[in-house]
């Protein structure tokens, strides 16, 4: 215990465990939707609110990640498999119009907020946060106010659409599960093992968001095999959604918001506007594409991958589904967004 306490930062790692376990239970016990992601969330934005010094475990928010993708993988059956190649079209349908409302949604922010287009821009599309800053200084936006800009999107997503979702009684019945292996700690070790190899490896390629596509892809690749070794069991998706948690709410900027209340506002409008375009997408593509309204908002809402597909998972609304469109949504984004801005730009767009 005194070797820890010499740790830099120990006592504030100690506290956001403490209050991302405390939280979590607590909206547990409050029936809130997404409780071990929402209740460590907004403990620990309300500690950052408070100044209190609080910091997120080194490596955290990527464990998180990795034990999201691979118990998200492990939904990926052969039949499943077959079922969602069968609406890939639409999975890039849903990923180009994601490109679109973040751009209609940048130009509600640039009006009201009165920053620049670039920064407008980037602050909106629905892409990794790290992704889109290293972008916006590419093309000289303002880092910060696109760093905050993804925080907030997030927050307020992850606050917003499991509510809204639960409070209308919208709940599933999917018959979809993860492959059936039972609970074995040495499996599991090893799955977990696997998957970090696979985000490594993935990283290395430079490929973003590495710590869940990685696990994801190594989880899917295995059930796909038939290759089972363990079910992933309620802690072990709790633990990385606590920790997830943790690292969203840690990015709580108190001071930057009161500093420009101006753009705090006008981006939590862009966001509802971002919200309602993502929703009528949604529902769009589930009329022609005959699909379960309800998932569809879910899959076309602009949140990150792991925050809304805990949300399928908790809701059953189609895991596999989901996932497979906010990959697509994801891989798009991030690959399309630097040369479709370029290509405005030559064209004086």
């Amino acid at each position: 215990m005194t070797g820890l306490a010499h740790l830099p930062g120990a006592p504030g790692i100690a506290l956001s465990l403490a209050l991302g376990l405390a939280g979590g239970a607590l909206a547990s016990l409050a029936h809130v939707p997404l409780p071990w992601l929402v209740g460590p969330m907004l403990t620990m934005a309300a500690a950052r609110l408070a100044h209190v010094p609080v910091r997120p475990p080194p490596g955290g928010r990527q464990a998180g990640q990795l034990a999201i993708g691979v118990a998200l993988g492990l939904y990926f059956t052969p039949e499943v498999g077959r079922e969602v190649l069968a609406d890939g079209h639409w999975m890039l349908f849903a990923g180009a119009a994601a490109i679109l409302v973040g751009y209609l949604s940048g130009r509600v922010l640039a009006r009201l907020s009165g920053v620049d287009v670039a920064t407008a821009f980037f602050s909106s599309v629905p892409g990794g946060a790290s992704e889109m800053a290293v972008l916006a200084e590419r093309f000289g936006a303002s880092v910060p106010h696109v760093a905050i800009a993804h925080s907030m999107r997030i927050l307020l997503v992850v606050l917003i659409v499991p509510g809204t979702l639960t409070a209308l009684g919208v709940r599933g019945e999917d018959a979809y599960a993860g492959a059936a292996a039972g609970e074995s700690l040495a499996g599991l070790t090893l799955l977990a093992g696997l998957a970090a190899c696979g985000a490594w490896a993935l990283r290395r390629t430079g490929l973003p968001n590495a710590w869940v596509l990685g696990p994801l892809v190594v989880a899917i690749g295995m059930t796909l095999a038939e290759l089972h070794l363990s079910s992933a069991p309620h802690w072990f998706t709790a633990t990385g959604q606590m920790l997830i948690g943790i690292a969203l709410g840690s990015r709580f900027d108190p001071d930057f918001l009161r500093a420009a209340p101006r753009y705090g506002l006008a981006l939590a409008a862009s966001i509802a506007v971002a919200l309602a375009l993502s929703a009528a997408a949604g529902l769009g593509v589930a009329w022609l594409a005959r699909l379960r309204p309800a998932a569809m908002v879910l899959a076309a809402a602009p949140g990150g991958i792991a925050e809304m597909c805990i949300t399928a998972q908790v809701l059953k609304l189609g895991v596999p589904l989901v996932t497979a469109f906010h990959v697509t949504r994801f891989v798009m984004v991030v690959t399309l967004t630097g040369p479709l801005y370029r290509h405005a730009l030559r064209g004086g767009g």
